[in-house]
This record gives C-alpha cells, sequence and structure tokens, in this order.
C-alpha cells in the first residue's frame, strides 16, 4: 500500500512538472548584423546589446497570455551584404521569429525589410539611418535612431554655422547609407552657401585613397565630408596625414563615430579634425546610459561601439509590445509597437505613423587625445 501511495505521488509530480513545462512557451527572437568581415566590430557590439537584453528578459520571468515566456535570440550574419541580408531575414521568416532587431547598415536593412513585411514579423533597427528605409510605408518597419536627414543636416549647420567654413570636398562609398548621409550633407550645406568643390567616390572594401585625395587636395577645400564606414575613414586620415592635409576639417555620419576609428587612424594627427554625428544623446545624457555602459563594459570588455544600447532597447521593446498586446503573435502585438512610449536607456521611444521615432536626438563628436567626446 505504501508503495502504491509513494508511486501516486511520485506520478502526481511528474504529472504537475509536465504542465509547468508544458505552460512555458519558447519565443525566437531574431538579431541580423555583420559579425563577419570588416564591419565586424559593429555587428558584435549590437548582438551584445540583443543578447544581454535577452537574458535580463530570462531573468525577470516574463509571463504573456497565461504562459512563462522563455525567450531565444536567433542570430544571423549578412556580412553588410545585401543579398545576405535578404537570405538572412527569409531565415528569420521560415523560422517563425516573434520579431526582428536589426539589422545595422542601411544597405542590408531595406531590402530585408521588404521581406519582413511580406512574412508579417516586426522588425526595430537601431543602426540603420537611411530615410528610404521608412518609404514605403511597411506596417512592420520601426527605427529608434535619428535618420540622415538629422544626421547630414546637423553636419552641415555644424560646418557652416559654427566654424564658419567655406569649402568642402564629398566622398561617398556608394553603399545605400554612405550615399543617403553625403547626399543630404552636400544639400544642406549647398543651401546655407558651401561651396563643394570636388565629389569622389569608392566602395566599402577600398583601403588605398591616395588617388582620390590627392585629387581633392589640388582643389584645397577647408574640410573633407566621407559618406561611409570606420573601415575606410581610419585609412583614409592616415592618407591625408601623408599627403600633407593636416588642417582639413573631416566630417561623417554615426558610421564613422566609433572607438574603433582611432585604432584604424592608428596615430594620425588628422583624427582631431574629425566631427561626426550620432543619432541619439551622448551614453552620459541617456537616461540609464552609463549605469548600463557599466554593465555592458562588465559583460564585454573592449566591445562597445555604437548601437548595443539601441539594440538592447529594441529587445525590450518588442517584448514591452507582446506584453502589452497579451500575445507573442506578430500580427497581434504589431500594433502595439506602433503604439509605444516605451522608457528606454537610450531615450522614452514612441513613433510617428511612417514608423520613424518621434523627436530624435543627434549629437555631434569630436575625438580629443584620441578619445570620442561629445561636443
Amino acid at each position: 500500500m505504501q508503495l502504491k501511495l509513494k508511486l501516486t505521488v511520485v506520478a502526481a509530480i511528474a504529472a504537475v512538472a509536465g504542465v509547468a513545462s508544458a505552460q512555458e512557451q519558447v519565443v525566437k527572437i531574431g538579431h541580423v548584423a555583420p559579425v563577419s568581415g570588416a564591419q565586424a566590430h559593429y555587428g558584435k557590439d549590437n548582438e551584445n546589446g540583443a543578447r544581454m537584453a535577452i537574458e535580463e528578459l530570462n531573468a525577470q520571468g516574463v509571463t504573456i497570455g497565461g504562459k512563462k515566456i522563455k525567450f531565444e535570440l536567433q542570430a544571423e550574419d549578412d556580412a553588410a551584404d545585401p543579398k545576405q541580408g535578404t537570405a538572412a531575414a527569409q531565415k528569420l521568416c521560415d523560422s517563425k521569429v516573434a520579431g526582428v532587431v536589426g539589422h545595422l547598415n542601411s544597405g542590408t536593412t531595406i531590402p530585408a525589410s521588404k521581406v519582413y513585411n511580406d512574412c508579417g514579423i516586426p522588425m526595430v533597427t537601431g543602426a540603420a539611418t537611411n530615410p528610404n528605409l521608412t518609404k514605403p510605408g511597411y506596417k512592420t518597419t520601426f527605427r529608434i535612431i535619428a535618420n540622415d536627414n538629422a544626421l547630414g543636416a546637423g553636419l552641415a549647420f555644424y560646418a557652416v554655422d559654427t566654424l564658419k567654413l567655406k569649402t568642402v570636398a564629398i566622398i561617398d562609398d556608394r553603399t545605400a547609407y554612405g550615399q543617403g548621409v553625403a547626399d543630404v550633407f552636400k544639400k544642406t550645406a549647398t543651401a546655407k552657401g558651401m561651396k563643394v568643390v570636388d565629389e569622389q567616390f569608392t566602395t566599402d572594401k577600398a583601403t588605398d585613397f591616395m588617388a582620390i585625395l590627392t585629387a581633392i587636395k589640388s582643389k584645397n577645400p577647408d574640410a573633407v565630408f566621407y559618406g561611409g564606414m570606420d573601415p575606410q575613414a581610419g585609412p583614409m586620415l592616415r592618407q591625408m596625414e601623408q599627403l600633407g592635409m593636416a588642417n582639413v576639417k573631416y566630417f561623417g555620419g554615426d558610421g564613422v563615430c566609433t572607438s574603433e576609428i582611432a585604432k584604424l587612424a592608428a596615430g594620425a594627427k588628422t583624427l582631431a579634425n574629425v566631427i561626426c554625428a550620432e543619432g541619439g544623446s551622448s551614453l552620459a545624457k541617456m537616461p540609464g546610459g552609463t549605469a548600463w555602459k557599466a554593465k555592458y563594459d562588465a559583460k564585454y570588455p573592449n566591445q562597445f561601439q555604437v548601437y548595443s544600447p539601441y539594440t538592447y532597447d529594441a529587445t525590450f521593446l518588442l517584448v514591452d509590445a507582446m506584453k502589452r498586446a497579451n500575445s507573442v503573435d506578430p500580427k497581434v502585438y504589431v500594433n502595439e509597437l506602433a503604439k509605444a512610449s516605451f522608457k528606454g536607456v537610450t531615450s522614452t521611444i514612441a513613433f510617428e505613423p511612417n514608423g520613424e521615432m518621434k523627436n530624435p536626438a543627434i549629437t555631434l563628436y569630436v575625438y580629443k587625445d584620441g578619445k570620442k567626446t561629445p561636443l
């Protein structure tokens, strides 16, 4: 009898455990960025931000629709390549992720946004800044950072109004991001009376800029604007120094506004001429920036670049919408995402009807003694 009772109790405990585990639901959130190639330092930083958020959400023990949720990050590599970007997006659709954080580059994010729209999965980018991203009006596309209209214009205003510069040469890397931010800078600067004395083009794979810089030097500009990323900007600054262009100001968007550029410039004095713009406030001025950065550095020493606070917020933002909708179904919670008023580490996030962020901040930075410093 005693044995039978014991067996019954064991069976009952097993049944309860079975029900408990059956009520735990795994919800996948996708993340895409380049984690291979020359831009891997950005991609790893982005992925770290999303991964940190997932771990914290799991520690909180989130319940949605009466079920305990276990979040999993499905991280994909797009190598900053548009074709690989759409392939990664399709893979996340096929895996039935509940939402996506990413991508990093405008050139990968814009084509991927159509894939997510077609399969009905919300995506939030905290890094891709080309204004064309939100032009199709997809209800699944959201951006939580200032776009290039704000970045390019902010830099042009500073160049003309504050520094009183008269002439500029413009270089871009022909990517959606590089070309986009350079075009906005050019339009704003020329409207304010600045003269564009030369325009040159390169690629996001190049490292030798001697020919284009020599051509620019002959036009004697007050400044160079570069639309592109830091793997090119670093060597470009070194080569400008070699060519005796030590007094030329160097402007760029958030793609060059990293800690890594100081290493890539390898001690070039021209680093001190860099003025770059980032969407959002400086870490010190973000509502939770300083405390968040200490936590990030403890977990991922020497890996911070630019966008990880945004990918962290984007992950929490998706889950906040799921909680308010009481559903992890993308088609259900996407409406709540559009109505967000989420107090994140970076700012309070709310959206315009087109998925752009309301009132995004921008910050200009310079490099003092090789350290990125907000102006």
